[in-house]
């Protein structure tokens, strides 16, 4: 593969499912396609007919190849774009066509750098990556393209480049996705082999199935070209167990590489050290969190916890041939707009009560410094990989909150780890990796809110994330100084400020220019309900869906940021809710309910309109006490 010349491999498997024998005839044609998927233009390419004898109930296995000049190549966003070609096979028999098989694939050329990492195409791509449990929040598990776009609009907002589907085979549109917008994509099987992790778990038949899954697995998605990386174990049991752990991985290995041979195999692992047999199978060393050491903090010194030190230095020295990402970092906590007191003063803290959690109210402050005991924060991830340039990059664990596993509180619905919550509302986090992610975006993002009465006079520290160098900082106009960020450091702190009510505001530099500005103000009083719609036109077929956020905003409309209001959805017209959500971990009540109390100022209600009944919905937000609002869209 260049940009002058591409070689197109295509292996057709032909089945007579008659009771005669039967020549056909193949013929193909190659398409390029728009950014929607459509096809543009003429054929750019044809591959040679060739004819083929079927036994009986036979099968055939047709191989044909073509030369396409001057190929657009597929590749990632920002940096590259992604460019699709659709193959249109057809066979033939007596001049009749028969069958008709429709296959779109990228044609890329994608690198390991041992002290680089991925490059695609002939360019040094970082690993900007989130991993991605397979739910939608408030719509369940079943695949929705419109639900799963917006999750990908997000992260490609925020500069993600990269999505891990863990820890199992995602919906072949969700890779559709992922081809057309210009994500890589580690492709994911299996999060237990024979040692079980919970005991209705994948182990019960990993020896029987295990292979033909594996086969069927690749198969299915082999021809997508944002797959980068077959992942075909995480955090298995099997790292431990010495050879018989690796001779499982090198069986599985095996396989991948028959199935497709021109990418890379990784396995994902916790704990396991260089020495460990299993280390040494896969192409790419995938590691989870260790590369940021785990139980570091002076707090666990002498648990019988499992401790590591920061493992990509000791990797890299053992396979110094070998390309190392985390696979899994961070696990950070939060709530969306829930700030507590007192801050640590640490770059990454595990989350305990009073000290970033609150185990009654089953909240987690939104200073992001707050992680899981064996995860970090992020800045604690970007610090170990910038002190180690050679690891290609990461996946933070997670992109999007997601149902279930609720750590730190069991009793919760859904995850606080996401660096968006559940109903699809940024948290400060986005910010933070935004900064780190598209450093030439001009940005400024200030935390907390600045509503705290209660906190009249008392030390409310204010972080900032940027993509500036330094920020100067004012309080009612006066500065708090200018800071400048040091070496291995990606936020600016103001630990020392007393609250007073007012304005808060960041004014960004970069390179001794202003770069950005940003306002937080105290708020009045809730006055209204203010509703803002992802879009106003959707397809009248009951998949296409419209996100409708509403906020509770003071007489100037400002979001009043604390407010928690119980709010009231009706539909009017050839529409209806499919589910509301306000992204609080805590809140029981279900999905599909009309009704949701706002979470730190938001909510959200999820509309779809109603097959072949085209016309306009109208969608009315009500609450006791504020301003109602109402917004209308067409539904078509």
């Amino acid at each position: 593969v260049s940009e002058a010349s591409a070689t197109i491999k295509l292996n057709i498997n032909i089945d007579n499912d008659s009771e005669s024998s039967a020549i056909v005839v193949v013929n193909s044609e190659v398409y390029e396609l728009s950014a929607t998927g459509e096809i543009l233009s003429e054929a750019v390419g044809s591959f040679p007919s060739k004819e083929v004898a079927l036994e009986a109930k036979g099968k055939a296995v047709s191989q044909m190849s073509m030369e396409l000049n001057n190929p657009k190549l597929w590749g990632p966003r920002p940096q590259q774009r992604p460019h699709l070609y659709k193959a249109l096979t057809t066979l033939s028999q007596n001049g009749k066509i028969i069958d008709r098989y429709e296959t779109e694939f990228g044609i890329r050329h994608i690198q390991m750098a041992p002290n680089q990492g991925l490059i695609v195409n002939g360019e040094l791509i970082k690993i900007k990556g989130v991993n991605q449990h397979h739910d939608l929040g408030a719509l369940g598990a079943a695949f929705n393209k419109r639900a799963a776009e917006r999750q990908l609009e997000l992260l490609q907002e925020m500069g993600c480049n990269a999505i891990r589907m863990a820890h199992n085979p995602p919906a072949p549109e969700l890779l559709d996705l992922a081809d057309r917008m210009g994500f890589l994509v580690v492709n994911e099987i299996f999060d237990s082999w024979q040692r079980k992790k919970t005991a209705h778990d994948f182990h019960l038949i990993f020896d029987e199935w295990s292979e033909a899954d594996l086969r069927s697995f690749i198969r299915r998605d082999r021809n997508h070209p944002s797959i980068i990386m077959w992942s075909y174990g995480n955090e298995v049991g099997e790292q431990y167990t010495g050879e018989a752990g690796a001779a499982i991985a090198e069986r599985l290995d095996a396989i991948v590489r028959e199935e497709d041979p021109t990418r890379f195999t990784t396995l994902s692992m916790n704990y396991a050290k260089p020495d460990m047999p299993f280390a040494r199978v896969a192409d790419v060393i995938g590691l989870n969190y260790q590369g940021e050491g785990i139980r570091q903090e002076p707090e666990f010194e002498g648990t019988e916890r499992i401790r590591t030190k920061p493992q990509y230095g000791y990797f890299h020295a053992a396979y110094p041939d070998r390309v190392i990402f985390g696979s899994e970092v961070a696990s950070s906590f939060s709530s969306r707009g829930v700030y507590l007191f007192p801050v640590s003063d640490k770059m990454s803290s595990p989350t305990r009560d009073g000290q970033g959690g609150d185990s009654r109210n089953a909240q987690v402050s939104s200073y992001e410094l707050y992680a899981v005991d064996f995860g970090s924060s992020p800045d604690k991830v970007f610090m170990m990989q910038d002190l180690n340039p050679f690891v290609a990059g990461a996946f933070v664990w997670t992109g999007w909150d997601h149902l279930g596993e609720p750590t730190p509180y069991y009793s919760s619905r859904s995850s606080y780890c996401g660096i968006i919550d559940l109903a699809g509302f940024k948290k400060d986090r986005f910010y933070l990796y935004q900064s780190r992610w598209r450093p030439d975006l001009p940005m400024v993002h200030i935390l907390p809110h600045w509503n705290w009465a209660e906190r009249l006079g008392e030390i409310t520290p204010v972080h900032i994330f940027t993509t500036g160098d330094e920020v100067e900082l004012f309080l009612n106009g006066k500065s708090k100084g200018r800071k400048k960020k040091g070496e291995l450091e990606y936020r600016l702190r103001w630990d020392d400020i007393l609250y007073e009510a007012g304005e808060l505001k960041a004014v960004a530099y970069k390179n001794g220019e202003q770069w950005a500005e940003n306002v937080v103000q105290t708020t009045g009083e809730a006055f209204s309900l203010k509703m803002e719609v992802d879009r106003d036109r959707i397809t009248a077929d009951r998949k296409d869906l419209a996100f409708v956020t509403v906020k509770v905003t003071d007489r100037e409309g400002r979001m009043v940021p604390d407010a928690a209001f119980p709010v009231r959805f009706i539909v009017e017209g050839p529409g209806e809710i499919v589910a509301t959500d306000n992204g609080d971990p805590s809140d029981m009540l279900a999905f599909p309910s009309s009704q949701r109390n706002t979470f730190s100022g938001k909510c959200l209600a999820i509309v779809r309109g109603k097959v072949d009944e085209p016309g306009i919905i109208t969608i009315k937000a009500l609450s006791p006490g504020l301003r109602e609002s109402s917004y209308s869209l067409t539904s078509e």
